[in-house]
């Protein structure tokens, strides 16, 4: 059982003792002088100092030669990896992952619709949330509502709204860059995907963590990760594989944003719960889902959120 000692046999103790030596015995001692058989043999006779002297000179060449060889075969594996740093340099880092090659610029032409839709979208992420404004805090009751349908509404201050992954009893403290756009991108999801939205918020599916990622927080990270992903603020007309996929779906839905805001999200929850991951984890895994979103707006052909590979997971 394993409360029981287990119980060693002497000579692995003599073993232990003898590693445990700073320098062998048998590098400044005769061999075998201090082992059992040579107490039993009184004619034994120590091996002559002569061959002691010449065991040292060779285990002293030994040293030599394994420092030498550790040495030059650390300088080889240098040199090939500094050899492989300048081909790839010099190669244009043809060899980079996928996700540098997805940064890569191209020249982007959009049709009048996109860019208005465009324009649209740069107005709404421009807007801070404002605690003291009407309308944001109507829109945040309503999410509320849309969250916990039957349960009667806080304060706009309360500890109460921890409960839906807001950090503070005060949730206007949490919104800081992602502003009142991811606010609205919320609303959305609990809208048009009310399935998904309440297995998320309660954390309904799979096995979770002990300490699991706050549910509204998380929201308004994957809002504003979004943006810089696809650097809707930028205006420069060269932009990378990934924005130029974006501005197709613009052409078809004018709420692009928000139905991959809502497929970010339920993709995220799915990457969590693979890797199994815990708090400490959320930023890895929230870059992990949106390089995988990356490489799915590269893909030809797609004129729709719902046409990218991972829709399917959304529930409405």
């Amino acid at each position: 059982m394993a409360s029981k000692a287990i119980r060693r046999r002497p000579a692995e103790k003599e073993r232990e003792r003898h590693m445990e030596t700073t320098m062998p015995e048998s590098v400044t001692a005769p061999l075998l002088g201090n082992s059992a058989q040579g107490n039993k043999s009184e004619g034994y006779e120590p091996i002559p100092d002569f061959w002691d002297g010449k065991s040292r000179q060779c285990l002293h060449w030994v040293h030599i030669v394994s420092t030498f060889i550790t040495q030059s075969a650390r300088k080889i594996v240098n040199a090939i990896s500094e050899f492989g740093s300048f081909l790839a340099r010099f190669f244009g880092c043809s060899c980079a992952p996928q996700s540098s090659q997805n940064a890569q610029t191209m020249l982007i032409h959009l049709s009048p619709l996109q860019e208005e839709r465009l324009k649209f979208l740069r107005q709404r992420l421009n807007v801070p949330f404002d605690c003291s404004a009407v309308k944001h805090q109507d829109a945040l009751k309503e999410l509320w509502r849309l969250a916990y349908p039957n349960r009667e509404l806080p304060p706009l201050k309360s500890d109460l709204w921890k409960e839906m992954g807001w950090q503070n009893s005060d949730p206007a403290t949490d919104f800081r860059s992602g502003g009142f756009m991811s606010l609205e991108n919320l609303i959305y999801f609990a809208r048009n995907y009310p399935d998904s939205f309440h297995r998320l918020l309660h954390k309904a599916d799979g096995e979770r963590a002990e300490w699991e990622y706050p549910f509204a927080v998380a929201g308004v990270n994957i809002s504003y990760m979004l943006v810089q992903m696809l650097d809707l603020q930028s205006e420069n007309r060269r932009s990378s594989k990934a924005r130029v996929g974006f501005a197709q779906l613009l052409e078809d839905d004018e709420m692009a944003f928000d139905n991959l805001f809502c497929l970010a999200f339920q993709m995220l929850d799915a990457q969590w719960l693979a890797r199994r991951a815990s708090y400490m984890e959320f930023n890895e895994v929230l870059k992990s889902t949106l390089g995988q979103l990356e490489q799915e707006l590269t893909i030809g052909g797609v004129s729709s959120v719902q046409n990218l590979p991972s829709f399917r997971m959304l529930r409405r």
